[in-house]
């Protein structure tokens, strides 16, 4: 059910006290009589009708139980209650919103089309938000309580989910989930809502087939993932990819795919295997391609390795503001592998390996866009040189609304040869 949600302040009223009241009393009532574990083996609409059914016999047995439209919100929310994630389950239901944050019992935000709102959605208090959170991590047999106070996990339909405990959360738990989208885009798709130009989504599917190894760099929630897996529609279908993510979020349409996710510690450090693992046992695995979700720390050496040594085409994520920003990461990562490498070596072995940076971000008005395409060029002395192949020009229509253009700049990418005659290849000066 989609959840109607209206981008307002919540003010609660004494109406929603009262039926509030209902729906703890029904909840704990509800929660006595059923039997969960047996629900769990029922298909979703019948687990679903047995639960409202015992809903509404609580509510039948309650003296000055409402009627009507209140009765049916407290049959949702008990009922969201008993099968979901409680007062959060109706945005989560909403295909509109993208991200869902709880920061506090009367503090819970969601984002739509790129802007922040302030829901209708509360909880009782900070134990109602534990008792959610548990409920979250319980299936995965993730740990979370003082001692182990910080969780990223993965709900069931792929979503990302977050959750912060006391004290490192000084004034509640605070649960954030970044919802998975089961429409993925295409490139096509990311010409139509404006976030690149046609001739730049033609030129980067052909950087794609040509093997070229490309580095997608942005902030947080700017749609770097989106952006990956959109790209991964170039790879060819005669070529056999491992994906190595933490946790998995491209989903490939190619049928020659292996999917490697990372796994944290659980029992004790030697448990956990991280992203420089699966890295280094992917390239045992015959891969033609590596892709890697985001590169977050060692693992950017074995990267660079990987697309100097035969692993050409190879893609993957970072969290940086500018294309600059990006090689700097990427040379701070390399370091962090414990080499006593020289700065020199390195910037030589990333100008080497790395052929693309795409910068992508998101605008104030929340929309998604690539602000550049720049070529990683030689190093030019100490430097790493980096020229733009695309580049975002930026203007302001009717109401203030941002208006952006993708356009070539006219250079003519070094690996251009690959692509031989095409006319997706930027026209030079």
């Amino acid at each position: 059910m989609t959840a109607e949600v209206t981008p307002i302040t919540r003010r609660e009223s004494d109406g929603d006290t009262i039926r509030q009241g209902f729906v703890e009393r029904i909840h704990d009532q509800v929660i006595r009589e059923l039997d969960l574990r047996s629900l769990e083996k029922l298909p979703d609409d019948a687990r679903r009708g047995r639960v409202e059914a015992s809903i509404g016999a609580a509510l039948n047995s309650l003296p000055g139980a409402p009627a009507g439209v209140a009765r049916r919100q407290i049959v949702e929310q008990v009922a969201a209650e008993v099968l979901g994630l409680g007062p959060i389950q109706a945005l989560l239901d909403d295909p509109d919103v993208s991200e869902v944050m709880v920061n506090g019992p009367r503090e819970v935000y969601f984002e739509r089309d790129g802007v922040l709102h302030e829901a209708e959605a509360w909880f009782r208090d900070a134990e109602h938000i534990r008792r959610v959170a548990d409920r979250i991590v319980a299936p995965l047999g993730r740990r979370l309580d003082e001692t182990s106070p910080m969780v990223d996990a993965r709900l069931p339909d792929g979503s990302r989910v977050n959750v912060v405990l006391p004290p490192i959360a000084v004034n509640s738990p605070t649960i954030t989930v970044r919802k998975f989208r089961h429409d993925r885009f295409d490139m096509n798709d990311l010409v139509r809502i404006g976030s690149l130009s046609e001739q730049a989504a033609d030129f980067l599917r052909e950087a794609v087939r040509c093997r070229t190894s490309i580095l997608i760099s942005g902030g947080t929630g700017s749609g770097k993932t989106t952006l990956l897996s959109a790209l991964s529609e170039a790879i060819p279908e005669t070529e056999r990819i491992v994906t190595i993510e933490d946790p998995i979020e491209i989903r490939l349409r190619q049928r020659h795919v292996v999917t490697l996710e990372a796994r944290p510690a659980v029992t004790s450090a030697k448990s956990a295997v991280t992203q420089r693992d699966l890295v280094r046992n992917a390239l045992r695995m015959r891969p033609d391609r590596i892709i890697i979700g985001e590169v977050r720390g060692a693992e950017a050496f074995d990267m660079m390795q990987a697309m100097n040594t035969g692993h050409e085409g190879s893609l993957s994520t970072v969290h940086a503001n500018t294309p600059r920003d990006a090689l700097s990461r990427v040379e701070n990562m390399v370091m962090m592998a414990g080499f006593d490498l020289p700065v020199t070596a390195i910037r030589e072995q990333i100008a080497s390996a790395l052929s693309l940076v795409i910068q992508v971000s998101r605008l104030p008005d929340g929309k998604r866009c690539v602000t550049a395409i720049s070529e990683v060029t030689s190093l030019e002395g100490t430097v790493i040189g980096l020229q733009d192949v695309f580049r975002l020009e930026r203007g302001f229509g009717p109401e203030g609304h941002v208006q952006t253009t993708l356009v070539a700049t006219g250079v003519r990418p070094q690996f251009a040869d690959k692509f031989g005659d095409r006319p997706s290849l930027p026209a030079q000066r």
